[in-house]
């Protein structure tokens, strides 16, 4: 009797509880229950699907994008100026671009810490010392490294979407994402949603109604030696490109490996079916 007592209480609590959250909800609409409050857009990439490529024009301009606009405050301590290469650039201009950067390096023989011009085997340089640094240089909120953060982010999808992935290959979320967070800023909130103070909207952000980071891109912010659009969209789809390069550099080695092992399985499968057949056909069952 004690047990079912028990139950009717806790039954009664969360009856209450629901009761609550729902008037709660009623009176304040806008509050969201869920973040991102929009869905990233799926995009249309060069490297979707289990033959895609990267686009190297579009990664070339993605790294002028990174350079210009995103290394002033993010780093990429993983991605090697050699990893450039799949760009499509020579191992000179790889040489070049890296030696535009100064890497703080030693010790050397008398003990003493030194800079140098980069070469191709060392990484980007962090642009802030330390993380505690970069959290006081931006408000508190340190800036991600960008090295994997195309495989890091990504909205999960829900049923049956996930489902008809594995069949699709669908793997680009994470630049879906970051294409939606870069062209999301200029958007309003809802009524009633309350924004922090030093903070900036944005429906697409994955941990909250705002972010610390301002809009990074504007309309011809970045110039492009190619005649491609110099737009907030364009900037923001070379950029995204870029990042799963650095994230997934040897992407299309990978598909064309996985096809070949199919290949390799389906053929295999179909041998070692007609030899089961040719072995046991004159077998009574």
């Amino acid at each position: 009797m004690k047990k079912i007592l028990t139950l009717l209480a806790l039954l009664g609590l969360v009856v209450a509880g629901t009761a609550a959250i729902a008037a709660e909800e009623e009176h304040n609409p806008a509050a969201p229950t869920h973040f991102p409050i929009n869905e990233p857009k799926e995009m249309s990439w060069s490297f979707a699907g289990p033959f895609g490529t990267y686009d190297k024009a579009q990664l070339q301009r993605g790294l002028k994008v990174y350079k210009e606009v995103c290394s002033a405050c993010h780093s990429m301590n993983l991605v090697a100026f050699r990893t450039l290469e799949g760009l499509g650039y020579s191992d000179a201009q790889i040489k070049t671009l890296a030696a535009e950067y100064t890497i703080h390096d030693g010790p050397n023989d008398a003990g003493d810490m030194f800079d140098r011009p980069g070469k191709p085997s060392d990484h980007f340089p962090a642009p802030f010392p330390n993380e505690q640094a970069a959290a006081s240089a931006n408000g508190g909120a340190a800036p991600p490294d960008m090295s994997l953060l195309a495989k890091a982010r990504g909205v999960e999808r829900g049923f049956p979407r996930f489902i008809f992935d594995i069949f699709t290959q669908y793997a680009q979320g994470g630049p879906d994402y970051i294409h939606s967070l870069l062209t999301g800023y200029d958007q309003t909130p809802p009524a009633g949603m309350v924004i922090p103070e030093g903070t900036h909207y944005n429906p697409y952000f994955l941990s909250g109604v705002s972010l610390k980071m301002p809009k990074p891109l504007s309309d011809g912010q970045v110039t492009y030696d190619d005649g491609s659009p110099q737009t907030v969209d364009q900037y923001a789809r070379d950029v995204s490109a870029f990042l799963m390069f650095a994230a997934e550099p040897h992407l299309e080695d990978r598909k064309k490996t996985g096809f070949r092992v199919m290949v390799f399985l389906l053929l295999f499968g179909a041998l070692v079916y007609m030899t089961k057949r040719r072995v046991w056909a004159d077998v009574a069952h």
